[in-house]
């Protein structure tokens, strides 16, 4: 195995340096700003010497990263994920490491890995999954939950699982830096004595790097798994055997690796059941869009189309479009078309209730069907009332035909069950 001796010149060369910023730029990255309040255009502003200022103190040794923002997401059971937001010169460090750390580590990662990797994606690594239940009838799989992965990575064992190929001790301290940084959150400084902050951009590389050893275990031990990023499937030919490899799994996990198996959600399933990972549901006839996806996906529509809109309709749509493209293109590859039809029917629905109440009254309808060329007197109807969002005279005033005019984006339309698209990918990964 090659090992890497001096690299810090690398990273810290000038334009390395422009590359990572301008990656970072492209990004966008989070609109909150790390504890400097200094965003993306601010550093920009004065962009030479910002980063011949990085160049001098990387090089001299100097440099020190600052804390990191600490900030919450929302979780499925209401509870509530940590993001640490580094600072813009922070993240462009980040960026310069990772530019020349991803090249040496990349070809050594498993082929089943897909999380954070160029050229792959979730869909490949569903890919690979159907492929090994449906045709390698390994269809008993043992669905591995991690409690706070990122959170727990232990600094040790990351800087050496990084020095086995990188012997470069600036390199390797710059890391640690990084990882000892500390957080801060109501205007106090802790220190972070263990985990990766999710958030950095050189995180999903360490932990990749971290995982390594666990995938590479499985692999020597004969055992097939896919990995994205800390979720992980287990797969074999019976259940009996499945659950004998939830116990290697979660002995090395743990003892090697010091991670925490959560038991209450890790469990056995198998294709008649239904496999659920990253959104979908591998089933005997093919892989499907899960219930959980479809209710987060109705709760942010809900979001973007409240009944008492003070806004003009293409607002609510624009928004909407960014929805509904981001959402059709991920979930194509399974078995969607039904799913989809469905959601745009309810999708409009609900704009009708919207523009139904902006109305007022019934004549603000009649307006509108006269407007559509319909002649004689119409039922006057409650325009609050929900039942009456799917009305036959509604319809008429408003047609899918109308808010294809509108510009709404039609998931109807998508191409589905694309999945075939990504297993020549796999079939030579696996």
């Amino acid at each position: 195995m090659r090992k890497w001796y001096s690299l810090i010149d690398k990273v810290y060369s000038r334009p390395n340096l422009l590359e990572a910023f301008d990656k970072v730029k492209r990004n966008k990255g989070s609109k909150t700003s790390g504890i400097d309040r200094v965003s993306v255009k601010e550093f920009r502003e004065h962009l030479g010497d910002n980063l011949s200022q990085l160049h001098d103190e990387l090089k001299s040794g100097t440099y020190k990263p600052q804390a990191v923002k600490r900030v919450y997401i929302e979780k499925e059971g209401g509870s509530k994920r940590p993001l640490g937001i580094p600072t813009i010169r922070d993240r462009v460090v980040q960026q310069a490491l990772l530019n020349i750390l991803q090249p040496i580590f990349e070809p050594e990662f498993h082929p089943s890995s897909y999380g954070y990797r160029p050229g792959r994606s979730a869909h490949h690594a569903i890919a690979k999954a159907e492929r090994f239940t449906r045709y390698y009838g390994l269809d008993h799989v043992v669905d591995m939950d991690l409690s706070k992965c990122f959170d727990t990575l232990d600094h040790n064992l990351i800087i050496s699982s990084v020095n086995e190929k990188v012997s470069d001790g600036k390199v390797l301290n710059l890391i640690l830096s990084f990882l000892k940084s500390g957080f801060v959150e109501d205007g106090k400084l802790n220190p972070t004595e263990i985990g990766s902050p999710q958030g950095g951009i050189i995180s999903p590389l360490l932990t990749n790097i971290y995982l390594n050893r666990f995938d590479h275990y499985m692999k020597d031990k004969g055992i097939r798994i896919v990995r994205y990023a800390d979720d992980i499937l287990i797969f074999a030919e019976t259940k009996s055997q499945s659950g004998n490899y939830r116990a290697i799994a979660t002995k090395f996990l743990e003892e090697d690796l010091k991670l925490t198996v959560n038991t209450k959600k890790t469990h056995l399933t198998n294709l008649d059941k239904g496999i659920p990972y990253l959104g979908f549901v591998l089933r005997s006839f093919g892989v499907s869009v899960s219930e959980k996806s479809i209710k987060k996906f109705k709760d942010k529509v809900r979001k973007l189309t409240p009944r008492n809109q003070g806004r003009k309709l293409y607002y609510y749509i624009d928004e909407l479009n960014l929805l509904l493209k981001g959402y059709s293109m991920y979930y194509r590859v399974a078995l969607s078309k039904r799913v989809f039809r469905n959601l745009m029917s309810w999708i409009r629905r609900r704009l009708r209730m919207m523009i139904m109440k902006s109305w007022k009254s019934w004549k603000g309808l009649h307006k509108q069907l006269r407007r559509m060329n319909y002649k004689g007197s119409f039922e006057k109807i409650s325009v609050t009332c929900w039942r009456n969002s799917n009305c036959q005279l509604l319809h008429m005033a408003l047609p899918n035909t109308w808010f294809d005019e509108k510009h709404l984006f039609n998931m109807e339309r998508v191409k589905t069950n694309t999945l075939h698209q990504y297993y020549n990918f796999v079939l030579n990964k696996v």
